[in-house]
């Protein structure tokens, strides 16, 4: 992580959660491949999918206070993965981290339609991260058979077992389709609609429902 590029220093950077510091990275890649000449205050959203909070556990430790800082706080917090990138590029549209548990980085991207669509930002940033620094994660997925026994997922396939936990960072920029043809962007892929739900009763709280994933 390039800390000077963003104009953090070094000691900030080491206890900025992962996640800040690759969404960072991922928003840059993900408006310089848009070609956005970016000045002053601009009108656009930033919306992340993440639940993460494990950086967070090991900052915060109430065994060794002392070495809670300045910078704990806002390295940890879920809030500044979104208001971070807000506040590093100057954007003035809605941010906000959301947790919607495996969904997360897909219903922040359908918040940032419904914003686009609403006219309460120009554009938007969607995407999420999730990284992995404590086994407590595994052990605990494992023990309730949440986890693949062989390390694969076969999603919507007769032989799921489970699922696999990964790490990673990813963000798009949306924008409306007219603006992005007068604007002679090039386009990946056109969001025509977007719909959320939850799964309501179920067997056990982390057991999809069949008619409302239908």
């Amino acid at each position: 992580f390039d800390a000077r590029f963003f104009g953090i220093s070094s000691k900030e950077a080491s206890f900025m959660d992962p996640q800040q510091r690759m969404l960072l990275e991922t928003a840059w890649h993900a408006l310089e491949d848009a070609g956005i000449q970016l000045t002053g205050r601009n009108s656009i959203g930033v919306y992340v999918g993440a639940g993460n909070y494990e950086f967070a556990v090991g900052q915060h430790n109430p065994t060794d206070p002392i070495k809670t800082n300045p910078y704990s706080a806002t390295g940890s917090v879920l809030s500044l993965l979104s208001n971070r990138i807000s506040h590093f590029f100057n954007f003035t549209g809605p941010s906000m981290t959301v947790d919607t548990a495996c969904s997360a980085s897909l219903h922040a991207m359908h918040l940032a339609c419904q914003a686009i669509w609403n006219n309460e930002c120009k554009m938007a940033l969607a995407g999420g991260a999730n990284s992995l620094i404590n086994p407590s994660g595994f052990v605990s997925f494992s023990n309730f058979g949440g986890l693949s026994a062989d390390g694969r997922c076969k999603a919507f396939d007769a032989s799921a077992d489970g699922f696999v936990k990964a790490e990673g960072a990813g963000m798009i920029l949306l924008k409306p389709l007219k603006k992005a043809i007068e604007d002679q962007d090039r386009i990946y892929a056109c969001v025509h609609n977007t719909r959320a739900n939850q799964d309501g009763r179920t067997p056990v709280i982390a057991a999809p429902s069949l008619e409302s994933q239908e």
